[in-house]
């Protein structure tokens, strides 16, 4: 494995789907791993498989509009499992308070949210995705795996003609920092 994690080409979101439910298979309570990558690039669908890794019946859908939905299910080893799959693809507005910068005022959005807290130290049997969690990364979960999702364009087309779609090939990098992500082995499905 690289110093960036494994890189890995994902086809269909059947494939997408696979990843994610590998992955959980991995975690433990207090994790916390965050999806980044464009829109449309398979975010919410790579936190479906993670759902289903973990048993959780109720459907993964985009959190946008609630930023957070907490869902139950159970650990590989049998444990009980709380997800906390958030969005903050809403947070961090342009209401700034003098002098407060984008990640402090995510952290002031977090904490009206009473997300913060579960943020920074999840408890024993929660583990949180969080999609477009970068900007604060940093700030909240100095352990963590980060996802990064990325969609190239076609590349078959004219440089003119390139677009981005919904279907077609995405590049899934896994970085682990910290840690309690240093044994990580994504394909030997070890940590």
């Amino acid at each position: 494995m690289n110093n960036n994690g494994p890189t890995i080409t994902v086809k269909t979101g059947d494939d997408m789907r696979a990843i994610g439910e590998r992955l959980s298979k991995l975690t433990r309570g207090g994790d916390v791993v965050l999806l980044s990558g464009p829109l449309g690039a398979g975010k919410t669908t790579f936190a479906q498989g993670f759902g289903a890794g973990l048993g959780i019946a109720e459907p993964i859908v985009s959190p946008t509009f609630t930023i957070a939905r907490e869902l139950e299910g159970r650990f590989s080893d049998g444990s009980s499992a709380h997800l906390v799959h958030v969005d903050a693809y809403r947070l961090g507005g342009n209401a700034y308070a003098p002098g407060q910068d984008t990640v402090g005022r995510l952290l002031d959005e977090l904490e009206s949210l009473g997300l913060d807290e579960e943020l920074e130290n999840p408890g024993d049997n929660t583990v949180i995705l969080m999609e477009w969690g970068e900007q604060m990364a940093a700030a909240l979960a100095p352990e963590r795996l980060e996802i990064h999702i990325d969609r190239p364009a076609d590349a078959g087309m004219p440089d003119d003609d390139r677009e981005m779609t919904s279907d077609g090939v995405r590049i899934v990098t896994m970085i682990p920092v910290g840690s309690a992500w240093s044994g990580f082995d994504f394909e030997n499905g070890s940590r």
